[in-house]
């Protein structure tokens, strides 16, 4: 089986081959973009690669309702030129195959439960804390969509206590992605996170927004496993401040093995590491070939 996947980020999109194994035979990577010149780039990448399906794990919102007039579409996002466009639509005008259509975040929860992290578990959620901030959820053996789909990087945390930084978030402010995705990180100490020392109070700060926001997932969701990827999490010093923050939030309340003396294998990072995304887009393609053959 030959699929293609796609994983639109907010700073870049990744193009990949692979196969129903997960394995990713061939890859190329380009800047987020116009919707002109990113889908020009796909679809020549994509062109004479004789691929059976095509995944697509894109930043959202997004419209993933097949039965909208708007399935396939990015909706309000503020990325320059994407808000309202017809991305599966555009696609299908040069591949007809069938073509599986959702979040990154969902997308690389679906792959960390196939072929990473959560392999063999029923449920997990992934975040990813990076240019922003996207949750995905994979609960009792499917992606969870709803209404639309979670927009967990937009939850309304508490502030921490040392914070005066009003937050960068374009709707909401002082949002999840508002206080801790990188962008703010950047503006609130004036250097990008990855120049920051490890011992710097910037790190028990975004702890802390991350901390509150997977103490609610586990109180909401009760996942099996909770994946935290993306850019920011590449400091290695935060997943162990993550962990001790969530543990001092819960209080005992949960008690249950996976957190009261597991807590370093329940709150972990990607097994797929970088190619999370990709893998998921790739599972994604798989799934939608299988639901066209049958």
């Amino acid at each position: 089986m030959r699929i293609g996947a796609i994983e639109g980020g907010g700073t870049k999109f990744v193009c990949g081959i692979g196969n129903e194994r997960g394995e990713i035979e061939d890859r190329i990577s380009f800047p987020t973009e116009s919707p002109d010149v990113v889908m020009g780039r796909i679809i020549d990448y994509f062109m004479g690669k004789q691929v059976e399906a095509i995944g697509i794990g894109t930043f959202g919102p997004i419209d993933i309702d097949p039965s909208s007039h708007t399935y396939g579409y990015v909706t309000t996002t503020p990325k320059p030129g994407w808000s309202g466009f017809p991305f599966v639509e555009t696609l299908k005008q040069s591949f007809d195959v069938p073509m599986g259509w959702d979040t990154d975040v969902n997308a690389a929860a679906y792959g960390e439960s196939v072929w990473g992290a959560a392999a063999g578990l029923d449920s997990c959620v992934y975040f990813t804390i990076g240019t922003g901030i996207g949750v995905g959820v994979y609960s009792e053996g499917r992606l969870v969509h709803g209404l639309a789909h979670p927009e967990g990087g937009h939850i309304l945390p508490r502030r921490h206590p040392d914070d005066r930084y009003e937050g960068a978030c374009p709707y909401h402010g002082d949002c999840l992605e508002g206080l801790a995705a990188g962008p703010s990180l950047e503006k609130r100490w004036g250097v990008k996170g990855h120049e920051l020392p490890p011992d710097h109070p910037a790190w028990a700060m975004e702890a802390h927004y991350i901390g509150q926001a997977v103490t609610s997932t586990i109180l909401l969701l009760s996942p099996k496993r909770i994946i935290l990827g993306g850019g920011v999490m590449q400091q290695k010093q935060l997943l162990p401040l993550v962990r001790e923050e969530v543990r001092r939030n819960l209080n005992g309340y949960v008690s249950v093995d996976a957190i009261v003396n597991g807590i370093n294998d329940y709150i972990v990072s990607p097994g797929l590491g970088d190619n999370a995304a990709l893998c998921g887009s790739l599972a994604l393609g798989v799934e939608a070939f299988n639901r066209r053959k049958h």
